[in-house]
């Protein structure tokens, strides 16, 4: 009878451990979390007005975000007054009409830190403009070329891009001088750069880097075949330089505003636009990272968080994942974004941050209604953001 006793302990120990380490490694939030929304002026009117812009930042603190990053370079213009901008183009702020008489980024942080959301401004066109705008009309000497000399790069098969050469001493200088002007004047939480902050591996075959690449390689002139390893090793290394000088000088402004990054998946993202933030991340010039993946389903979702480059930045520094909530003409469903979401808590990523705004609750095929009552559930408490420093 004593030895039946001993066995029936012994089996209930084991049911009450094994229940309690399943209850345990169910529970979905971590004691912070990255909760994020990039907040844009195309497809979206959210910042062109007072109103608007005040309203968005209620409705995302009821949900529990905690992280807003606004556009605040787009189109060839600043969206807040920007002496840098009139020095350089005659233009201090976007002409659109709903942004005068205003400082929409002074406006964020003010009703942001109101509600304890931190506010990391988003250099959304990052050396990309339009190739109509003033800053490519007055300075062409700026642009890089592909091979054949041409300099127009269709994003969407719609609009007619240029790029800004990030090789060009008076590029960086320009693009350091927008930074810091940020940096210095408002009282933000960091500082993100995404997927523009390099260029498409097309080009790279303007004057100065031509020359500049033939210095360093003994007179002979860059390879045509734009994926020449050697030839992306370079261009993308003459970034990641580019970027450790204005990670520091950054740093130098403010030491306490982080240096966030957005870029595509890694493989995609040095090879397509040179952009290695792998070795960024290595070498500590990245802060927070949040990297887009944008799928369309769970198999390649997943694919994508299981990468080599994505899981050792895991272990270094905040993480989190990019979700695609919509396009204008591109609805996504309420499950799908749960089913994201989800995933990236159980594989132990340090927050998502939702593109865009808009998309959030107006452009999917639910009800606005219906999706603001399912964020409120993902996001069933409030937490602060996971940093660098916790």
């Amino acid at each position: 009878m004593k030895l039946l006793r001993l066995i029936l302990l012994f089996f209930l120990t084991c049911i009450f451990v094994y229940s309690f380490s399943q209850f345990s490694h169910s529970q979905p939030l971590k004691n912070k979390e990255i909760r994020g929304v990039w907040l844009t002026n195309i497809d979206s009117d959210v910042l062109f007005s007072a109103q608007k812009t005040k309203s968005s930042i209620e409705t995302l603190s009821k949900l529990n975000f905690n992280s807003i990053y606004p556009t605040v370079w787009n189109w060839g213009y600043t969206l807040y007054p920007s002496k840098v901008m009139e020095d350089t183009i005659g233009i201090k702020l976007d002409p659109t009409e709903g942004l005068q008489n205003r400082d929409l980024l002074a406006e964020i942080i003010t009703e942001a830190h109101d509600k304890n959301m931190a506010v990391i401004p988003w250099f959304e066109f990052g050396f990309m403009a339009p190739a109509d705008s003033q800053l490519a009309k007055m300075h062409p000497e700026w642009l890089t070329k592909r091979p054949d000399g041409s300099t127009i790069w269709l994003e969407g098969n719609v609009h007619e891009r240029v790029w800004l050469n990030p090789l060009h001493p008076q590029v960086q200088s320009f693009i350091t001088d927008l930074i810091l002007e940020i940096v210095s004047k408002y009282d933000i939480e960091g500082i993100q750069v995404d997927d523009h902050f390099g260029y498409p591996s097309e080009f790279g075959y303007d004057d100065y880097t031509v020359t500049l690449y033939r210095q360093e390689h003994q007179g002979q002139s860059p390879p045509l075949d734009r994926k020449n390893p050697e030839w992306v090793e370079w261009r993308s290394n003459k970034i990641t330089n580019y970027m450790e000088t204005l990670f520091h000088l950054i740093k130098e402004v403010k030491n306490d505003v982080i240096v966030s990054v957005s870029p595509n998946p890694q493989e995609f993202s040095k090879n397509e636009f040179l952009m290695d933030w792998a070795k960024w991340e290595r070498k500590g010039f990245i802060e927070e990272l949040i990297v887009q993946i944008y799928r369309n389903n769970m198999d390649s979702f997943n694919k994508e968080l299981a990468q080599k480059d994505l899981l050792l930045a895991k272990d270094h520094i905040p993480t989190a994942i990019g979700i695609l909530t919509g396009l204008k003409g591109r609805s996504i469903p309420l499950d799908l974004i749960n089913e994201q979401v989800n995933s990236t808590r159980e594989k132990g990523f340090g927050g998502v941050s939702f593109f865009f705004y808009e998309s959030l609750w107006n452009f999917g095929p639910e009800i606005v209604q219906e999706r603001q009552s399912s964020f409120k559930n993902l996001f069933y408490q409030k937490l602060d953001r996971a940093t660098i420093n916790n």
